[in-house]
Parts: C-alpha cells; structure tokens; sequence
C-alpha cells in the first residue's frame, strides 16, 4: 500500500478555462485542508510496478507522470550519494542581469553561472599531469558523486593486480595507507581521481567528443577514448610509476612563465643538464633536468626578478633521465591492446589527433621521455572545431595556458575546470557544469 497526501488548493468555487464553476467535491471533508489518499500497490516479483498520474490544471493545461519502482541493484546504500550531490538549474534570459534577477530576487547570485552561446560543436574532455595532486583531493565527491564512487571502485579494482595498496584507502588517508608523496602512489590515485571525474561529467549527460592528456595524463585519456582497457590502462600508470622510482631523487622540474624561446635562451648555460619538458601555453613552460643544475637555475631567476615556480616532484620527466628506463618499460608494458576508439584521442606527443591504435609500450616510453606538446595539441583542436574544453581534475592546472592558447581565435570558446581546492566540491561540481556553452543533455552545444 502507498499513502499520499492531497492538500486542498482551491477556494469556494473554481473557474474553468469554458467559464463554468463548480464547488469542491463535497464527497470530501475539507475541514482539515489535506486528505489521504490510500493507493493499493500489489506485490509483483515478474514485473516493474508503475503507476500514472494525471493532473488538470484550471486553465484546461493537462499533466501525467508515471513514477516507477526502483530497480534494486540502485536501492543500496550509495542511493544517498545521488540525493546528497546538488545539481545545477538550468534558465536563459536575454542578458546576464536579467538572468541574475531570476536566479534571485533582488540581485544575482553569487553561485550563477553565465554562459554564452558557442558557434560550434565539440567538447573535449582534458586531463592533466602530476600538478593537480592535492592533500584530500577526492575526499567530497567519494561522498556525494555516485558516477565519481563507481569508477573509483572499479580503478581499485584494477590496481589490485599491480599493487598491494587500496587505491581508496590511500585516497582518504587510512591509517596504514602509504603517502602520496610516493610516484608510485600519487599517480596511480590521480589517474583513478581524473577518469572518475570524467564518469561525473558523463552521468550528467556531457559528453567528450575528443580527450587530450598532458604527460601522464594522456594515459587517462586513452582509457576514456576507449583506446585502452581498463585493465591495461591500469597496467601502464601503475608499472611505468614503479619503474620511475628508480630516477627518483636525481632530477626536478621547474615551472617559468615565460615564451619557450625566452626559455631556451635562459638555460642554454646549462646544456644538457636542463631541456624544456612541456610547452603548456604561449607563455607557460616548464623545464627538467638535474636537481643541481636546476638549484643553480633558481638562483638565477631570483636574481633577476624573473617568476619561477619549483614543482614539487624530485624526478626529471621528459629528460634523458628517462633513457635509463627504456629496457624496463618496453618489457613491462609488452603486450598492451590498444584500439581506435570511437572519441579522437589528442596527442600531446605529437601535438595532433591520432589513430588511437599505436598506443603500445613505445609510446607510453615516449610520452614520458619527449617534451610536452600541449599548447600545439590545444591549437590542433581549436582548428579542427573543438570550443568546449573541460578540464578534469581536482583543481584546474591546465585553464590558463588554453586560455593563452586560444587567444588569437577570438572567445568562441569555452574552458572550465571541474573542482577546486578549498572549495565545496559538492557544490562547485555543478556550477562548473553550469559554465559550458548550451551544453544539452547529449553534450552537444
């Protein structure tokens, strides 16, 4: 049996759209303005039970909804994620001050996000390297993201035939869990972290039409493209973080804000002991080489006023550091089966799209050993109609520099982030996927 309650919402008499009038039905005590209404709700074991609706409004405007019953692998526990995660509300207006008044009375909101319509499609989801880890960085949406506690469950999963840690005992911190500060550790959880958010993004209807990774955030990439499995996804960011063990402590990286040829002049001194390891934006690199060397660097910088920033990792990435790797990841990455997936796969190796399907141990060897392509990644999509950029990852790292990117192309364009530190993430998810351009339910603009 179901009970429902029916308040009473009209008064004396009730007009009609014909211009009739008729009293309330007087088979009904109304003296305490609500009535129960008991609806009989058999047991049925071989079907889904559903009931109908109606309801008729004064103006002659009819309305029917046909509730039904849950299904019961969803009446679990993680049904109150669903209800605990907030969800934004869609309106339009003419401009964005009309838009604020309805949104609250009075004066806009602070939580409003305004959009503005795109002249193309295209939405490309993209996933950042190691510069997004974060203390407590996948703590809220474990608590309220359904999609987010599904995929972080079935990365742990996976994990659990690479490593002898539990992805999400590390990512709340549990007693006994190893720290974060660990290469093996931080970038196999930023890898589950990325693509759950992604699988977030995805259970609210937005779609990628092309994926684009920094570094090892390509390898997040693959896995949403459907380019690699799960399992060899795993494979790949768990064994090539082990390996990369074995550099630790020999090498660093620095970030400068400057154009890649002012970079190259700074530390040609230097020679082979610092590169360029990625080309982030037209004026964002950042560079590797020897720990000393780069001390030396640092000095320089402050000497001169010239804003570097140390990234917290003791590792030289897309260096010759990582020749010493080359024999050990060819062998442990042997037998991978990448494929075309149906969403195009961006190459920060290559800065161009690319057939999905050579992503072997080669290239894996080489997304860590060659520089970062990503400004001319970013350019390639632009080119090739892509105006949604979505970056997923804990806190936006990677906004600034396709922003600076794409500045010569006009403001056609769309890039947002999807959480960020000391924020709500409960609450800043849905505002992000409010930032979009006329996102609709198939991600489409």
């Amino acid at each position: 049996m179901r009970k429902y309650t029916v308040q009473r919402c009209d008064g004396q008499m009730a007009s009609t759209s014909h211009g009739y009038t008729s009293p309330p039905s007087q088979q009904v005590d109304w003296s305490s303005e609500t009535i129960e209404v008991i609806v009989p709700w058999p047991d049925q074991t071989d079907r889904v039970r559903r009931a109908g609706v109606s309801a008729f409004d004064l103006s002659g405007t009819n309305a029917y909804v046909i509730p039904e019953q849950a299904h019961a692998e969803f009446a679990t526990a993680d049904s109150a994620l669903s209800r605990s995660l907030i969800g934004p509300w869609v309106m339009s207006a003419k401009s964005a001050s009309a838009l604020g008044e309805q949104a609250v009375v009075g004066a806009p909101a602070p939580n409003v996000a305004f959009g503005k319509a795109a002249a193309a499609r295209g939405t490309v989801f993209v996933f950042p390297g190691q510069g997004s880890w974060g203390t407590g960085m996948a703590v809220e949406p474990l608590d309220s993201a359904p999609a987010f506690v599904n995929q972080m469950r079935l990365c742990d999963a996976a994990f659990a035939e690479f490593v002898d840690w539990s992805l999400l005992e590390a990512v709340r911190g549990d007693v006994g869990s190893p720290s974060l500060d660990r290469v093996d550790v931080v970038q196999p959880v930023l890898f589950a972290v990325t693509v759950s958010l992604a699988a977030q993004w995805r259970a609210l209807g937005i779609q990628p039409d092309a994926v684009l990774g920094h570094s090892q955030g390509e390898i997040a990439a693959a896995y949403v493209a459907g380019a690699l499995s799960l399992r060899d996804a795993a494979k790949v960011v768990t064994l090539r973080s082990k390996a990369m063990s074995g550099i630790a402590g020999k090498g660093g990286m620095v970030a400068i804000p400057r154009p890649v040829q002012q970079v190259w002049a700074l530390i040609e001194p230097w020679g082979q002991s610092i590169c360029v390891a990625a080309q982030n934006g037209p004026s964002s690199t950042v560079v590797t080489g020897n720990a000393a060397a780069l001390d030396e660097l640092m000095a320089v910088c402050e000497r001169d006023n010239l804003p570097a920033m140390r990234i917290p990792v003791n590792y030289a990435s897309h260096s010759a550091h990582v020749e010493a790797l080359r024999e050990t990841l060819l062998e442990s990455l042997s037998g991978l089966q990448p494929r075309t997936g149906e969403i195009v796969f961006i190459s920060a190796v290559t800065g161009a799209g690319l057939d999905s399907s050579i992503l072997d141990g080669d290239y894996w060897f080489a997304n860590l050993r060659q520089p970062v392509l990503f400004e001319q990644a970013v350019r390639w999509a632009y080119e090739h109609g892509y105006r949604t950029f979505i970056e997923s990852s804990r806190h936006p790292v990677l906004t600034v520099g396709i922003q600076e990117s794409l500045e010569e192309y006009g403001d056609d364009q769309s890039v947002v982030g999807t959480l960020q530190r000391n924020e709500d993430g409960r609450r800043r998810f849905p505002l992000s996927a409010a930032e979009p351009d006329v996102v609709d339910r198939d991600g489409h603009q």
